[in-house]
């Protein structure tokens, strides 16, 4: 039997993060916006919540406590916050999770507990490319076998890229399988520039060149085993597809509130019948959207393969958070043009998730 209802935990816990993104990321959300910059005191605060140490493993100083539907819960919650602080919060589980689940033991004891410790640390995964029929489970990027090495050779986009770690995660083709390959940031061969992209501009994205990028054997994760991308791919789309729906949610709620206060000819606006239907209809389309968002994450929770349910929420989503978003401006006016108000930003921010892909896990 199918329950979408959250436990008394994750009631909790969705509550522990509303309060949070309400009273520590939404007041930052237009300051960082404008500054392109995260506040550094934000992430350290949301790392002492455990949102991500918490689904490690104990043995590795985690909570032992994994769940996507879980994760999805807080993803909504923050992103309802700031999308881009959201997703630089939850960047530890790029390289954490897959290292979890595919890693050997070697890289687990080595990599796990730094995302477990006393301090903020973030993750990195390059999986989308910069063409236009990108597929990740096809990447142009080749991993060759030399010796005891691995070349790489290809390119990376949308990489989230903040200060604190040493490593990214490269997705590669090597004998017409994908892997993923832990890459040293200061290899030779791998080149950055930063991206200037329409929204989430708080959030440092890159895109990278592997040219002869030389990493030993062992960077392979999961060694001999491998990884398996699939199942990476339907996380980072539950997780996104979360993440839109905060967007939505958020975009929502301040247009309601909005329609509440502003006053024509005597009366709220949302007392306006144009208004109210449209106020309605983003209601309905969220919460229709956040339910295709929780089948798919408990699907995963239950061990099945969800990469069709989380397509298909992620697809929604993507729809979804923009329309609410550009209605959101349309409430707004003239106003929901200006910088001196949210919708613009939220606006900005929903028209990223046509591309995004891997910018965060559940």
């Amino acid at each position: 039997m199918i329950d979408f209802e959250p436990t008394e935990e994750q009631q909790l816990i969705a509550e522990t993060v509303r309060q949070f993104a309400e009273n520590e990321i939404r007041p930052l959300a237009r300051e960082a916006d404008e500054a392109a910059a995260l506040p550094r005191a934000v992430l350290e605060k949301a790392h002492e919540l455990g949102l991500v140490a918490n689904a490690l493993p104990e043995a590795f100083g985690g909570g032992g406590e994994r769940s996507a539907v879980t994760g999805a819960l807080i993803a909504e919650e923050l992103a309802a916050g700031d999308l881009a602080i959201a997703l630089a919060i939850l960047s530890p589980a790029l390289a954490a999770f897959p290292v979890a689940d595919f890693g050997s033991d070697a890289q687990r004891r080595e990599l796990l507990p730094r995302f477990a410790g006393p301090a903020f640390r973030p993750g990195a995964l390059a999986l989308t490319e910069p063409q236009f029929r990108r597929d990740p489970f096809r990447p142009s990027t080749t991993a060759r076998r030399q010796g005891g090495e691995y070349v790489l050779d290809g390119a990376k986009c949308q990489v989230p890229w903040l200060e604190g770690d040493d490593l990214v995660l490269v997705s590669a083709v090597e004998d017409g399988a994908a892997q993923l390959f832990l890459v040293p940031r200061a290899a030779a061969g791998l080149k950055l520039e930063r991206e200037r992209n329409m929204g989430v501009l708080a959030l440092p994205t890159a895109e990278l060149r592997l040219e002869g990028v030389r990493v030993p054997a062992a960077a392979r994760l999961g060694g001999e085993r491998g990884s398996d991308l699939r199942a990476l791919v339907a996380r980072g789309r539950v997780a996104l597809a979360a993440s839109g729906i905060g967007v939505a949610r958020a975009s929502f709620e301040v247009a309601r509130d909005y329609a509440k206060e502003r006053q024509t000819f005597g009366a709220p606006i949302a007392t306006r019948q144009a208004i109210a239907f449209k106020l309605a209809d983003m209601a309905i389309e969220i919460d229709g959207a956040r339910l295709l968002v929780w089948e798919a994450a408990w699907r995963l929770d239950q061990g099945e393969d969800a990469l069709r349910e989380a397509t298909l929420a992620y697809d929604q989503v993507r729809r979804i958070a923009l329309e609410v978003a550009d209605g959101a401006v349309q409430v707004f006016g003239g106003h929901g043009y200006t910088r001196e108000y949210l919708p613009e930003m939220h606006l900005r921010n929903a028209r990223g998730f046509a591309s995004f892909e891997a910018l965060a896990l559940v």
